[in-house]
């Protein structure tokens, strides 16, 4: 019954507008932790104005996760709305996100919707897909320009559900729409001169403009505040003050987006959809701090610390502690969830999906494992949103049921408290053995859900020197 009656109360206050259903639009930065936004309340370093207006006239999740500490997975997961390790695609060098999946957008262009995504896809074949390259082009080379264009074409945005595209990381674009106006053209490859994070708010005001008499759905990916580290003076000078080189460029791109979500803001409101936009702001996992933050030149390009933190978390991108898969998480939406509520309990990216799903007025999936949050923040109904978050990734595997996380990275195995200040700094196994087993059995049913089953023990990569630096044997 409340459930019903929160919907009569959507359905009432969207009649003012135009349109019934809320335009939908989520933002995805790449490699931003979650000090990284000053409505956390974490560094006083960090300039995010626009950003902490959205927090501060919507909900926090101070509990805000993604499903996998890393790119392509991530992406997967949040776009599907289902655990990624479902489909096989458990981490980078695996496979593409794979055709027999539905996404977002092809979901809510059947409720009407038009769609749109700018930035980083990342979800299509490349050099390091190597077990879809083992299975569909054995004899190729590592090189990515040796897998054939017409097998990589149908895995691209634009036949993935997104009317409009313009994707890209820099400043080349694939792209059917021209930025300047929004109007459609042949899907090409487009050199687009300026600054990549300016190129790409642009496309999301264009497609904005062009679209606002009908729902929308946009999906605005950033690369950013990811390597290379890049930025004009326009935001380097906001940040003159004696710091880390990388970490002065990591805040100027992140001042950069900021500006995107002002700018975003700003045109929705001109165009009087503001209060009928839901707006998601995530990050796709934690900052890689490759441990000791080292101050690298700007001019390397490998890989390195991109000048973010994960403060006050644990760890980094690449593991499933807090500080690897804890993140900005911010919902918007004026029309209906509440000024600066801070929700605490519990919630994941795969919500995005449920969420959108069932404001576009389409039936409840089963396939998907997130939740419909609205009825959670707005109260209509209490409790917890999830009984069990899971997660797994190389060799380390988590559960998540209320303030309690069991960690377990190869034959090593945590309990956490994660309401205590400790929250990761303490393992707590020892104290509270019967429900660590309990945890643990429950991760392992849920593993056996997935494509490839049960729990890894192999770590590979950097794992070991992580956990060893960020939860020593001997003290943790």
């Amino acid at each position: 019954m409340k459930k019903i009656s929160l919907y009569i109360i959507i359905f009432l206050s969207l009649k003012i507008n135009s349109q019934k259903k809320p335009n939908i639009i989520v933002i995805f930065t790449d490699d931003l932790g979650y000090a990284d936004i000053g409505v956390n309340n974490v560094t006083t370093d960090v300039k995010t104005p626009h950003i902490d207006l959205l927090a501060e006239n919507g909900v926090r999740m101070t509990s805000g996760y993604i499903t996998a500490p890393q790119c392509i997975p991530s992406r997967a997961g949040i776009l599907t709305g289902r655990y990624q390790q479902k489909f096989g695609l458990d981490q980078n060098g695996t496979i593409p996100l794979p055709l027999d999946e539905n996404l977002i957008p092809e979901r809510l262009k059947k409720a009407g919707y038009v769609t749109g995504m700018s930035g980083k896809w990342h979800l299509d074949p490349n050099h390091g897909s190597k077990e879809w390259i083992k299975e569909n082009i054995p004899n190729t080379t590592k090189d990515k320009n040796n897998i054939p264009k017409k097998l990589i074409l149908p895995y691209k945005s634009l036949n993935r559900g997104f009317d409009y595209v313009f994707e890209g990381h820099l400043n080349n674009y694939f792209s059917n729409y021209n930025i300047s106006d929004g109007k459609k053209i042949k899907p090409q490859m487009l050199k687009e001169k300026g600054y990549r994070l300016e190129i790409q708010t642009k496309a999301a005001l264009s497609f904005i403009k062009k679209n606002a008499e009908k729902p929308f759905f946009f999906y605005l990916s950033y690369f950013a505040p990811h390597v290379p580290l890049e930025a004009t003076n326009k935001y380097l000078d906001r940040f003159p003050e004696d710091m880390p080189e990388r970490r002065r460029y990591a805040l100027a791109m992140i001042s950069a987006i900021d500006d995107g979500v002002g700018k975003i803001k700003e045109v929705l409101k001109k165009l009087q959809i503001e209060k009928n936009t839901l707006i998601f702001f995530i990050s796709d996992n934690g900052a890689p701090l490759k441990i000791y933050k080292e101050d690298k030149p700007i001019s390397f390009k490998g890989g390195a610390w991109n000048g973010s933190l994960n403060t006050p978390y644990l760890g980094e991108k690449g593991m499933l502690s807090e500080g690897g898969i804890r993140v900005p998480f911010i919902m918007n939406w004026p029309a209906i969830l509440p000024k600066g509520k801070v929700y605490k309990k519990p919630v994941i990216s795969l919500d995005v999906a449920a969420t959108v799903i069932s404001l576009a007025g389409l039936p409840k999936n089963k396939d998907l494992d997130g939740v419909d949050l609205i009825p959670f923040l707005t109260d209509t109904k209490k409790g917890e949103p999830h009984k069990y978050l899971f997660w797994r990734f190389w060799s380390q595997s988590a559960v998540r049921k209320g303030n309690y996380k069991f960690l377990k990275f190869g034959e090593r195995e945590f309990l956490f408290d994660l309401s205590t200040k400790e929250h990761e700094n303490r393992n707590l196994i020892k104290s509270f053995p019967k429900l660590a087993k309990k945890m643990k059995k429950r991760l392992i049913k849920w593993s056996y859900t997935l494509q490839k089953k049960g729990i890894n023990l192999h770590t590979v990569g950097n794992e070991k020197k992580w956990f060893e630096y960020y939860f020593p044997s001997k003290t943790n």
